[in-house]
């Protein structure tokens, strides 16, 4: 029995390898090159319409279309689930393995992704708007239904469907849970399997409630654990900003190669930065989009927007977060990885009270995160096999696979992890630059409308060949 729990029959080592060249050869040259090619046929929207994000953040949905008998989810409360996602344990463990593998330097490759990645997150979120269906509880849509109603290609959604199940409904819980367990079973003393178990069964209960209370969830506990974690960021900066020149120096440099004692090859810390910052903003790996479509908006835009703000949100400033407290402690030269670097690094600027925050900290990240993993991968079900029982076993399948992260290490995890990124982030990036067309005219056809002084609604007319039936009263 412990040797199945402990996984001692997968060779780890050959998925690793694997993995890195994936992401060597291919993975990073494509989300580069999609990234660049985005942001200047969208001209620079994550720049250029940034307040008109922030504006749409909060407004009210007027979407013309009625959903009759369907309780709506709202833009906010999609963009919430979304950012849940996002905001996990990539801004903690993550960002503190970047910087222990590939030095500071690997902060300023988190920093470039998210800025050029943030168009992608608007192609993938306005497409799986577009492309989204009716549901019973609300709309539902992401990357397989793109690919199978607007590429037509149902093979493809079906490929990508079995990989996000893979990647994020039960992969990517590990290392959320793998993550909580050892943070929790340290602060507490107690060993992790005791945490796993009662991570497991708390997590049956939210996700046996359906959709809407994954949405209320996410929308309730989201907007105040990563305020707060600001807060606390801030605060160190402060206390410590006489510092913070020689911190920006030491990020450039060692993101160069200048700096190599500190922050080894060039080639690691690029490697590291992209492959931790598309964990944690997941631009590009066609994960959000499954929350995107949920929302009862009135243009595919605004959502696509919202989905561009959240990269943002969770890289440029709860990474950036994570980054200041490692690097102005000086800890990171040492042994220590993932969330235990993390944590010692709040212990240096904050003393015991470091250590409790983190512990919350980590527990709301972390547990947002396994719920809204999960409603990517029930999505995806759906679309394999509509039947309540399917549902049902894979709900009983994910309290399982949450439990398995409290007997694995965190590197077990994360090659598990990264090879299911890769697979994933190729096919959606493939979809994406195929189904393009779709959402420069849809960004073209908002600009128009907001030029004339309307309020942008949508009009399925403008694609009259499309299947748009999400769109289209039921």
């Amino acid at each position: 029995m412990e040797y199945i729990l402990n996984l001692e029959f997968i060779n780890f080592d050959l998925i690793t390898s694997i993995s890195d060249w994936l992401w060597t050869y291919i993975v990073i040259t494509m989300l580069v090159g999609c990234a660049l090619y985005f942001t200047w046929n969208l001209r620079g929207v994550q720049f250029t319409m940034l307040p008109t994000m922030l504006k749409n953040l909060f407004k009210p949905n007027n979407q013309p279309i009625e959903s009759i008998g369907k309780r709506k989810i709202s833009s906010f409360q999609a963009f919430a689930i979304s950012l849940s996602s996002r905001v996990g344990t990539g801004n903690l463990a993550g960002v503190a393995s970047a910087i222990f593998v590939g030095g500071p330097g690997a902060v300023f490759w988190m920093w470039v992704m998210a800025l050029l990645g943030a168009a992608t997150a608007f192609m993938e979120a306005t497409l799986a708007q577009l492309f989204k269906r009716h549901g019973k509880e609300s709309f539902y849509g992401g990357p397989a239904y793109y690919m199978k109603y607007g590429l037509r290609q149902p093979w493809m959604g079906a490929l990508f469907a079995l990989l996000i199940i893979y990647g994020f409904g039960l992969c990517n819980q590990i290392v959320q849970s793998n993550t909580l367990c050892d943070a929790i079973g340290e602060a507490f003393t107690m060993p992790s399997k005791y945490v796993a178990v009662a991570l497991s069964l708390l997590t049956l209960v939210i996700i046996f409630g359906g959709i809407h209370r994954i949405a209320r969830f996410c929308a309730m506990i989201v907007p105040f654990m990563a305020l707060g974690y600001i807060l606390l960021a801030l605060y160190i900066l402060i206390v410590n900003i006489t510092e913070i020149p020689a911190m920006l120096s030491l990020i450039v440099r060692s993101a160069f190669g200048w700096e190599q004692a500190a922050g080894g090859a060039v080639g690691i810390a690029i490697m590291q930065g992209v492959k931790r910052g598309l964990f944690s903003n997941e631009a590009g790996e066609g994960s959000a989009p499954n929350a995107a479509a949920t929302a009862t908006i009135p243009h595919p835009v605004q959502q696509g927007l919202l989905q561009s703000l959240g990269v943002f949100t969770d890289t440029l400033v709860i990474c950036t977060c994570t980054a200041i407290i490692i690097l102005l402690s000086g800890l990171y030269t040492g042994s220590d990885d993932g969330i235990i670097l993390t944590r010692h690094a709040m212990d240096y600027h904050l003393g015991s009270f470091g250590a409790w925050f983190l512990t919350a900290a980590i527990f709301l990240f972390a547990y947002s995160t396994i719920i809204a993993n999960y409603f990517y991968g029930e999505t995806n079900v759906r679309y394999i096999c509509n039947k309540s029982w399917a549902v049902a076993l894979f709900r009983c399948l994910s309290g399982v696979v949450v439990l398995l992260g409290g007997f694995m290490t965190l590197q077990q995890a994360w090659s598990i992890v990264d090879l299911a990124m890769a697979l994933m982030t190729i096919l959606n990036l493939i979809a994406v630059c195929l189904l393009s067309r779709y959402a420069f005219r849809l960004m073209r056809d908002f600009k128009e409308q907001r030029r004339k002084g309307k309020e942008p609604q949508f009009n399925p007319d403008l694609f009259p060949d499309a299947d748009l039936e999400g769109w289209r009263e039921k």
